[in-house]
Order: C-alpha cells, then structure tokens, then sequence
C-alpha cells in the first residue's frame, strides 16, 4: 500500500515535471518567433525630399497626390481588392509605415493586411491618417470605370506611383480576364521597378551653392470653396495637334503649357498690369533620366519658371518666351546636380543631424514657409504613361493632381496617354477664371479642347 502510494507521487511529480517544461518549451518557442520577427521586420531611411513631408502635412496641407487610369468597364471592387492584396506584398516601397525616431522619422516594414479599397465618395487628396487606414501610406479607391491611388509624398513621387498603379491594373485585368492571365502568366511586368535606391545619395557631388529663389512671388488670391471640398477640372487635348501648335511658337510642349499657366495669372488676377512680384511657377524635374536611375524613392528636384511683368500688356508670344529661355537655363544636367547637392548637403551636416527631431522640425517648417510663399504655383509634368500591348485596349486614360499647399491654392498636373494629353486644374478657389482663361487661350491657338471637371463649379 505504501508502496503504491510513493509510486503514485512520483508519478505526479513527473507529470508536473513535464508539464512544466512543455511550458518553457512553449515560452522558449514563442520568444524565439518574437526575436524572428525582430529581425526580419526591414527598415529603411527616408529619402532626402521625403523628411520635408511628414514635418508639414496636415488637413490642410495633406501632401497627397492622386494618379488615377479609367478602364473600357466598370470596376469589379472584390477584384481590385484581391489584385492589391496580391500586389502589395511584392512591392516593399509601398509595403511600409511612418516610425518617429529620436533624430528622424524613418520607414518599418507595415505587414498588415492592404487597406480596404473603396468606393469614392470623398473629395481627392485627403490627408491619409495611418491609425485609420492600417498604417499605410497610400489608399486605393474605385468610381465607374476609374481606378484612383492616392499616395503620401514621404513614399514616392509621381514616376513611384504610376509604377505601382500600373501594377494593381495588370493584376486587376488579369483577374477578371483569365484569358490574359493564361496569355501572360501572374507575375510583375518586366518594366516595373522594385529598386529603393536613394539616388540622391548615389548622385550627391559636394557643393553649397543655393540657387533657389527666395524672393516672393505673386499669389493668387480668392474666396475659396467650402472647407473640404476640392476642384477639379480636365482639359483633354490631341497630343498631335499640340505639337504642331507648340511648334509655332518654337517652345517645347511643357513650356508651352506652364506659360499658358503664367499668362491665365497675369490676364485674370494681374489685369495685364505690371506687378512688383514676379509670377513664378514651380516646375518638378523627374531626374532618373539624367542620372541613369530607376529609384521607386522619391528622385526629383523643383526649378521655377519665372516671368516678371515690368510693363503693361505683354503678349502671349513674349510670356511663352521668358518662360522659355527661364527653364532652358535651369533644366540641365550640371544645374540639376547642383540643385540635387545643395539639398542633400543640408541633410549631411553632421551639427544638424545630432538635433532632436521636434527642433528639426522647426527648422524644416520655416524654411518650407519661406520657399513656398516663392512660386506663385506648381505645374508638374507625369510625362505620358506607357502600358504593355496585352492591356492596351481596356485602359482608356490616365490623369494627375495635386494637393493644395501654402500659398498654393491651385495647381496643375500634365499627364497623357497614347495620342491623348490631359491638363488638370485642382483648386480650393471658388471661381474658375484662370482655369477658363488657361483652355480658352488654346481654343484661340486652334487646339479642340474637352473639359470635365468634378462639379463643384456647376451651379
């Protein structure tokens, strides 16, 4: 009996023996997962233009774009969600989350599921608040026919976006088109980039020569529409017959439209009169072609396109030639290096990379206010987008624009598709005088212009 007893006891002993080290055993396990994940979560620094974003975005200043393709058939939102869930974890440049650091903010691996697409209902360009849309960056949403993706800046510039965009389309079509997916296969395009290169870095050459300009610019000023709401208006055009215009006056397509710009300010809020200001127009310059790069980071720099009006009734000609000669001595290789140095040369400074992230924050603040308060606004140029031939006949367009920013209460987005170019109005300002005056000067060169816009200006 007492036997039975002792044999009993050391049988719970060893039960609890084991049990106890099945606990460690689990406990050691899960610790081991939790250092795995530790190691493999990717981080990486921002790119030099993208530490100015985080510093001033905002609701007001919500430093988003949109990049946006309509198809030949209505959206299918369970496809496009499958196709952004099976896109997303390929692409890291877009796979990420804001982390706040001691001296920068900088990017971690986000992991999450993709956030929802969803049916457009909001106006563009809203500020992306990352505790509501899963810690990412951009946001996917449908309407009819149209795919839109809207991206922070901190993430890319407008080549990054439409890389990815035409991505989730190919993925998309392929989805609802088993077709082109047996024709194709279900992999990434040939031509689309996952490099994350900091090209700025790779093409810095020491040099401290500021050439920015700092003077003030002519704003243009105006009631505004009600808070929250945005403009938009499309002015589409024959690629062909432009050029032919844009030859007439020995310009190139981009200048011709970015004075087109400066010539709607000065006839509708300058009445043709001389001004102490200048009108100067921001003009983003893509730099991977001039520097062999095929980054998904942001890789750009920004020169103004100025014209000073010292007299009364300049005529267009004369406008279209100031911007000319203005951004023909900016957009080259050397001077573009110089602007590219210059920048980063500031991130570099050893004195300043030692500052506190909230006193960086202060100084970034204040020189942006003195640089935007500079140009009068911003046209930037997509170029024309390129699709591989299986997809070409379900994609009708593509189109572009911007958020507003300080000073900046419109702006304007250049973006074409096969023989089709689309400039893009966005604006907070109530009245549309400059955007009429802009497609009424091409109708007078003998372009046939199609507007649509968003309707906040119908009545």
């Amino acid at each position: 009996m007492k036997q039975e007893k002792q044999q009993k006891k050391q049988l719970k002993q060893e039960e609890r023996q084991q049990k106890e080290q099945r606990r460690q055993e689990k406990h050691s396990k899960k610790q081991a997962r939790r250092q795995s994940r530790k190691k493999d979560i990717r981080w990486d620094r921002l790119d030099n233009t993208a530490h100015l974003f985080p510093v001033i975005a905002g609701e007001d200043m919500s430093n988003v774009y949109r990049i946006s393709v309509t198809l030949t058939e209505e959206i299918q939102p369970e496809q496009l969600q499958k196709a952004l869930d099976i896109v997303l974890p390929q692409m890291d440049g877009f796979n990420l989350r804001l982390r706040q650091g001691v001296f920068w903010y900088y990017f971690e691996e986000n992991g999450k599921p993709a956030p929802r697409v969803r049916k457009e209902k909001d106006f563009p360009c809203r500020y992306i608040r990352q505790n509501k849309n899963s810690s990412y960056l951009f946001r996917v949403s449908y309407y009819k026919c149209r795919i839109n993706l809207e991206v922070f800046h901190v993430l890319t510039d407008g080549m990054g976006g439409i890389n990815f965009l035409k991505e989730l389309t190919y993925q998309y079509l392929r989805l609802v088109h088993p077709a082109l997916r047996k024709q194709l296969g279900d992999h990434l395009s040939g031509d689309t980039s996952l490099n994350r290169e900091d090209s700025f870095l790779r093409n810095y050459k020491k040099s401290h020569k500021n050439s920015y300009k700092s003077k003030k610019a002519y704003l243009v000023k105006g009631e505004k529409l009600p808070r929250g709401e945005f403009g938009v208006m499309h002015g589409y055009v024959d690629i062909s017959a432009l050029k032919e215009v844009c030859r007439g006056y020995g310009v190139s397509i981009n200048e011709y439209l970015v004075a087109l710009f400066a010539w709607s300010v000065y006839q509708e809020y300058m009445h043709g009169m001389p001004g102490k200001k200048p009108i100067r127009i921001a003009v983003p310059v893509n730099l991977r072609p001039y520097f062999d790069s095929i980054t998904t980071k942001n890789f750009f720099v920004m020169v103004s396109a100025e014209f000073h009006p010292e007299k009364e009734n300049y005529t267009f000609e004369e406008v279209v030639q100031h911007i000319h000669e203005s951004l023909g001595s900016q957009i080259n290789k050397e001077h573009l290096e110089e602007i590219l140095s210059y920048n980063v040369s500031n991130e570099k400074v050893l004195v300043a990379r030692a500052v506190p992230l909230f006193l960086k924050n202060l100084a970034i603040r204040y020189v942006y206010t003195t640089a935007a308060l500079a140009n009068t606004s911003t046209v930037t140029n997509i170029g024309n987008i390129h699709v591989e031939d299986s997809y070409r006949d379900y994609i009708q367009m593509f189109y572009a624009y911007l958020a507003m920013s300080k000073g900046q209460d419109i702006k304007g987005t250049i973006c074409s598709y096969q023989d089709t170019l689309c400039f893009t109005f966005s604006s907070v300002l109530k009245d549309a005088v400059l955007q009429k005056a802009f497609f009424r000067k091409m109708a007078e060169d003998g372009l046939d212009v199609r507007i649509e816009s968003n309707g906040v200006y119908y009545e």
